[in-house]
């Protein structure tokens, strides 16, 4: 007999509905019963019947080898990957064996009012899988009554309303509520509840940061305009202990940018049991070891990379020169396009990748050349390979390049404790409320950096003198035409957060401070 389940197949941020065929026939002759799957199945999909009937067998719903197994995954030209596919397997077996599982004859006839998604254990325990959010988005689009799936995953599907989602342990969990012997209850969420309690979670606070006024207000700048940021200092002044407090300054997510990023996370793996929604914007570290493919995303399998998982957030780069030039290379179109086109022999797809970049690097190879306490024993030419291993292109990309100087002891244990996170956010909160009445007939444009030229002409106009100032100051340090960009939205970002609705002479003297790695100067050493 022939059953139809319904699944949901995840690819990239693309999720596609699949119909599970599975067909038994009884043997007619003295041989060996075959199993065949046929639609683009990969090997974790393949390899799901083992499981599938081991997992049949131990949750008490053997079905005898005396069958040939003909399952087809359809659209047949969509490729199926992963284990999710187990659940909805067991399940159609079950309803087409219905001479030996007659309680499954009513099941059959409803089955297609349902979505299941899972992977089996070979005890039938179910565990949780990959992309369950993007798959209950689509399960309430088409139409369906409700969604099965493990436990786990229960709570981030049921972020989805209007759809019931059920939350099984195991495999017989299903089969008994789908037979009305134990009905399970369906997982309810207040989503606006759960987001909001948890929007205010901030492991780190800047009231913990003392001293480093400058690099603080340089923090504020970047929070309020969107801009990326490039700290310089020896080790152990501060850098990383700041940047890792940039989520805690930058504005609430909305639940829109919150969904877009518990997607991503879902469909990467990355979300932790139990998780709802992801309500505070991500802050991604990775390690200056890592591959161009870990970063951009890719793969065989295409996973989203550090750059899409820090979507709506914050990629921080400790080491910056330190990271392969290849894989820094990668960043530039990015941080420009906000989205990433991977392109592979078996796919292509575009991923969301609209992040700040906060970037920390030692301003030497010994790392002590501006330390006030330590002696550098670099040489001119040592320096100017080491900064050289971050090119010209991508630092025109970073908008605010900060010299970060170690605090003496004694005023660190003196200094009272700064200001706090929620005053700074304040601040820029207002800023960007300012920005988003600017840009309301602009759609996708959310911030001062993201401003397009011909934006920055209508909204970053300078006077006479401004302008005379700016170009020679483009004259003196040899800037780039992005350069220049750069700095008038560092300056639109700065009046801002002023409530000044033009620019002034010295809104755009803050923004050319912040091109330190533009002074052939810098740090005295002459190159």
């Amino acid at each position: 007999m022939l059953s139809i389940v319904h699944s949901i197949s995840i690819n990239g941020l693309q999720a596609t509905r699949v119909l599970i065929e599975v067909n038994l026939e009884k043997l007619s002759a003295q041989r060996d019963a075959f199993f065949i799957m046929v639609g683009l199945p990969d090997n974790a999909v393949k390899e799901s019947r083992t499981r599938v009937r081991t997992a049949l067998q131990n949750s008490g719903y053997h079905i005898r080898d005396r069958y040939d197994v003909a399952v087809n995954f359809a659209p047949a030209d969509v490729k199926k990957e992963g284990s999710g596919f187990d659940l909805p397997l067991a399940i159609g077996q079950l309803c087409a064996a219905v001479d030996e599982k007659p309680a499954f004859k009513d099941v059959a006839r409803n089955i297609g009012r349902y979505v299941f998604l899972g992977e089996l254990g070979l005890n039938g325990e179910l565990r949780p899988v990959r992309g369950v959010l993007l798959a209950a988005i689509l399960a309430r689009k088409m139409g369906y009554e409700a969604i099965f799936v493990p436990s786990d995953n229960a709570r981030e599907a049921a972020v989805v309303d209007t759809l019931k989602v059920y939350g099984a342990q195991n495999l017989k969990e299903v089969v008994e509520h789908l037979t009305g012997t134990k009905p399970i209850e369906p997982t309810v969420i207040n989503t606006r509840e759960v987001f909001y309690a948890a929007q205010n979670d901030f492991p780190y606070d800047f009231s913990e940061v003392k001293g480093q006024e400058n690099v603080k207000r340089a923090f504020e700048i970047a929070a309020a305009g969107g801009h990326n940021i490039l700290l310089i200092g020896s080790p152990g002044c501060g850098k990383s202990m700041m940047a890792k407090r940039m989520p805690s300054i930058l504005p609430p997510l909305t639940l829109h940018e919150s969904l877009e990023t518990t997607q991503i996370h879902s469909i990467a793996g990355k979300l932790k049991r139990q998780d709802t929604l992801i309500a505070t914007r991500p802050f991604q570290a990775p390690h200056h070891t890592i591959s161009d493919v870990a970063l951009i995303g890719g793969g065989t399998n295409l996973q989203p990379g550090e750059i899409s998982l820090a979507h709506n957030g914050v990629l921080f780069l400790d080491e910056f020169p330190e990271f392969s030039k290849k894989v820094l290379e990668t960043l530039r179109q990015p941080l420009e396009d906000r989205q990433i086109t991977i392109s592979r022999a078996k796919y292509s797809t575009t991923l969301p990748c609209s992040f700040m970049l906060v970037a920390a690097m030692n301003p030497c190879p010994c790392g002590y050349l501006t330390d006030p306490s330590r002696r550098c024993t670099c040489t001119d030419g040592m320096i100017q390979r080491y900064k050289s291993r971050v090119s010209g292109p991508l630092l025109d990309r970073i908008d605010l390049q900060i010299e970060v100087v170690p605090v003496p002891i004694k005023d660190l244990s003196e200094a009272p404790a700064g200001e706090s996170s929620d005053a700074i956010r304040e601040r820029v909160v207002r800023a960007r409320q300012i920005q988003a009445e600017r840009f309301r007939n602009h759609p996708g444009v959310h911030c001062n950096a993201q401003m397009t030229e011909k934006m920055l002409q209508e909204y970053a106009a300078l006077g006479a003198e401004c302008a005379d100032q700016l170009r020679r100051a483009m004259e003196r340090l040899h800037l780039s035409a992005r350069a220049y960009s750069r700095i008038l939205k560092v300056a639109r970002t700065i009046a801002d957060l002023e409530g000044a609705a033009n620019i002034g002479f010295h809104h755009i003297s803050e923004a050319i401070s912040y091109r330190n790695l533009d002074r052939g100067d810098w740090a005295g050493t002459g190159c």
